[in-house]
């Protein structure tokens, strides 16, 4: 089979020894994704659908340049050739196999390149590619994703949704994400929020039914106090996500701020919609609007546009929540990880926990030698009859820093505040603070009992019970009664 003089230059051959190789390559790559489906380390994905693509076409792309150059040259050389097009003569058995060659060839291509753009698709769909590829850059939020109530649900289907023009916008995001990690450009920590995310109506709601949310739902809270004997103290609350009966719909309750029948719009002072400067409620019903502006709020000058109210502004960490050092070591000791019976174990671990560490060894190191230490010094005879729970200890504390704190990318629970509640954020108070008020004097009140009662208090064994329909006033498990003049987060924010 003789090709086209035109075709012997060495650009073209390296181009067309770079996309033959390059084909190859995918063959094989592709054969053993398809082979071993259960692969999920995402870099194999990364060179059949994305690296090996590239240099395939990068070769193409050369072949017919090299092509052009030759024919440029030899006509400036005035090199001539007895026929300048190809004639094709089926009748001819060699010419007619070369046919033959370029049109299985051709359909065989067109055929992997099908293939391959569709595996291309779900690949950049896959949680993998989402989570594993910029490894130091998404491992916070891969690894908070895999301990959450949504770790089921794959990445796109928040992120991105269905629909085509949702899925070029995120490729399109993603162009300068690429950018960001290769050029070291992207911020530590991440800046949320994200505000070109999808609203909520079009993932949250696609699963999670607005008009459903009904019944209060009773929550029990337990908490270890920073004593010798890590004291347990439970909080019982009726959380007031609707009204006592379903039949009222959502006339009240927390989830009163999605009624179809309403609109909430708020103004925030920044990017960051921490600091609230107006909220305006619309009866969609009546159309009556009253607006609330905040009157503590220092500068009302700087203004953000303003922003209708849905889901992730009040649960705005639903996959990627970063637990602060008392919350995922509570939940150690209830869970028994964390033994009771080290005595000073609570105080201990909060007293390490909030120091910052360069890097996670050494915060991994901190914490085992800290401990250890500690319990040779006061308490050399439980390391001589309970050693085995304070190693338990000790890695259920590392597991929680692993799984909530990464110095890498200053990632936290501080840096990413969770604003479902009030006691380590804002949260609720960034309007439920007795600020806002509106002309006709209507004030957005900061009254506890609008969200949740609490129906029994107190350490175990000596909880306070409320009577029937009741409500215990909160009563703080330390010694303090100016509670009520200030918020929970103005001391549990400083602490850790």
């Amino acid at each position: 089979m003789k090709l086209p003089k035109s075709f012997y230059s060495w650009l073209t051959i390296s181009g067309a020894a770079l996309a033959s190789i390059s084909f190859l390559l995918i063959v094989f790559t592709l054969a053993i994704t398809l082979l071993s489906p259960s692969d999920t380390s995402g870099y194999l994905g990364l060179f059949t659908f994305i690296i090996l693509p590239v240099f395939l076409i990068i070769g193409l792309i050369i072949m017919p340049i090299g092509t052009l150059r030759k024919i440029k040259r030899d006509k400036k050389n005035e090199v001539t050739r007895e026929v300048k097009f190809p004639i094709v003569n089926l009748n001819d058995p060699g010419q007619r196999m070369v046919v033959f060659i370029f049109v299985t060839g051709t359909a065989i291509f067109l055929l992997l390149t099908a293939l391959g753009s569709y595996e291309l698709f779900h690949y950049t769909e896959s949680n993998e590619f989402c989570g594993t590829l910029c490894h130091k850059v998404m491992e916070p939020e891969y690894t908070t994703y895999h301990g959450s109530s949504h770790a089921r649900v794959n990445c796109v289907e928040c992120h991105v949704g269905t629909g085509v023009d949702w899925y070029v916008r995120s490729k399109l995001s993603g162009l300068y994400q690429v950018y960001s990690v290769i050029a070291g450009a992207y911020p530590q920590p991440i800046e949320t929020p994200i505000h070109n995310l999808r609203p909520a109506q079009e993932t949250c709601e696609k699963c999670h039914w607005p008009q459903k949310f009904y019944d209060p739902k009773y929550v029990t809270k337990r908490h270890y106090l920073m004593d010798e004997e890590n004291t347990e103290w439970d909080i019982q609350l009726l959380m007031k996500t609707g009204p006592d009966h379903k039949a009222l719909g959502q006339s009240e309750g927390i989830h009163w701020h999605i009624n179809p029948d309403v609109q909430i719009e708020y103004v925030s002072s920044s990017r960051k919609r921490d600091t609230i400067l107006e909220v305006i409620y619309t009866n969609l019903r009546t159309g009556n609007k009253r607006i609330f502006t905040n009157n503590e709020a220092d500068d009302h000058s700087k203004k953000e546009l303003p922003r209708t109210m849905d889901c992730l502004d009040c649960h705005n960490r639903p996959s990627h929540d970063y637990l602060s050092p008392p919350h995922f070591v509570d939940l150690a000791f209830a869970s028994g990880e964390i033994s009771q019976d080290l005595p000073e174990i609570k105080a201990m671990a909060m007293g390490i926990l909030m120091r910052d560490f360069p890097t996670t060894d050494s915060a991994m190191n901190y914490i085992s030698t800290k401990l250890y230490k500690y319990y040779n010094n006061n308490y050399k005879e439980l390391m001589d009859t309970n050693k085995i729970a304070l190693d338990k200890a000790i890695a259920a504390i590392q597991e929680g820093y692993n799984k909530n704190i990464f110095p890498y990318m200053k990632a936290k629970w501080s840096a990413y505040p969770n604003y479902m509640g009030h006691v380590e954020s804002m949260g609720c108070y960034r309007c439920h603070n007795d600020n806002f008020v509106s002309d006709d004097g209507h004030v957005i009140s900061k009254d506890c009992n609008l969200c949740h009662s609490i129906k029994a208090q107190g350490p175990k064994g000596s909880l306070e019970y409320a009577n029937a329909d009741s409500s215990l006033v909160f009563k703080h498990p330390h010694d303090m009664d100016d509670w009520k003049e200030m918020h929970c987060y103005d001391c549990h924010s400083e602490l850790y």
